[in-house]
């Protein structure tokens, strides 16, 4: 793809998502929460220009740490976002203004990396921030799947009296 159209679907991504967040929304559990990220992870890596060939360790080393910024943003995100259940059972969640910092922060890392590789001469493609943006969706949606999970009531049945009273063993007669 070009960069023109990997620079718009990044933006296009970024928008939807951060004012998605920005709403109530209900977390479903059994969603495939992970397909999003999982196809701009497929799109960033069939990319040719990932690496500069001709700074390569630079390169790698950009990008990892590129790829850190996108986990700790996602984890960041994730931990600042705020997650309820309702007495239906429903868990909802909803970012904060912590969140909207976690943004922030994480796009002026990311800002500096690409002034830092600039300054260095290697040439950066979209396809790193595109892998870091669907690190950063993966371990958000990963947690908050997990938080949900815990703030979730159980769905099983609910305890009949006696249910947990010892009970006395079977003795076989011969």
């Amino acid at each position: 793809m070009s960069g023109l159209v990997n620079a718009l679907m990044i933006a296009a991504v970024v928008v939807l998502v951060v004012v998605r967040q920005f709403r109530a929304q209900q977390i479903g559990t059994g969603r495939r929460w992970w397909l999003v990220p999982a196809i701009l992870a497929v799109v960033a890596l069939r990319e040719p220009g990932i690496l500069d060939t001709h700074h390569h360790t630079e390169s790698i080393v950009l990008l990892g740490v590129e790829l850190l910024i996108g986990l700790a943003t996602g984890a960041g995100w994730a931990w600042t976002t705020r997650v309820w259940a309702e007495p239906d059972g429903a868990v909802w969640s909803k970012s904060t203004k912590a969140s909207v910092t976690v943004w922030i922060i994480g796009i002026a890392l990311r800002v500096g990396l690409f002034a830092l590789g600039a300054a260095l001469g290697v040439h950066q493609d979209n396809a790193a921030l595109l892998v870091a943006l669907a690190a950063t969706l993966l371990v958000r949606g990963g947690i908050l799947v997990w938080r949900a999970q815990s703030v979730a009531p159980e769905t099983g049945p609910a305890p009949a009296y006696g249910d947990h009273a010892v009970r006395p063993a079977w003795k076989e007669r011969v």
